[in-house]
């Protein structure tokens, strides 16, 4: 019996914990992006960052990966040898800023973002355009398609 207890109480405790520190960036990422299939947008010194696309609520979710949070990679005069902490926000304002003008999205802007953890940022965006009915067959980077 005592064993038992103990196999539920440390997902329990973590469970808890996590809910209770604020983990809900997780559920509304989940929320907001699950149908939507990556694409691969390169900067700098071909770093690949993954880009979900929310069409229909303008936004896009930046993703980077570990290793380059912790190496870096410098950018020409943008990196010049700092920390990868110190040039995150504006890498990750790139890598959207690159994605909408390769989608045929030059006249977007940002108008937002939300940092979610040190490998998710998101951006909202504004377009002129009206905004397209679900299910429209939209652009996709060539060549770029994540492999799953």
């Amino acid at each position: 019996m005592a064993t038992t207890v103990r196999w539920f109480a440390l997902p329990l405790a973590l469970g808890l914990g996590l809910t209770a520190s604020g983990c809900t960036g997780f559920a509304y990422i989940s929320k907001t992006y699950v149908s939507q299939v990556p694409q691969v947008v390169t900067i700098g010194c071909n770093e690949p960052y993954e880009i979900y696309d929310n069409r229909q609520k303008r936004r896009v979710l930046v993703v980077s990966n570990a290793l380059r949070e912790v190496t870096g990679c410098d950018v020409g005069r943008l990196g010049a040898g700092r920390p990868p902490a110190e040039t995150r926000a504006a890498r990750f304002r790139t890598a959207a800023r690159t994605y909408l003008d390769e989608t045929v999205r030059e006249d977007c802007t940002i108008t937002g973002e939300t940092v979610f953890s040190d490998l998710q940022t998101e951006f909202v965006y504004a377009c002129d355009a009206p905004i397209e009915p679900r299910g429209t067959q939209v652009p996709r980077l060539p060549g770029r398609r994540l492999q799953r």
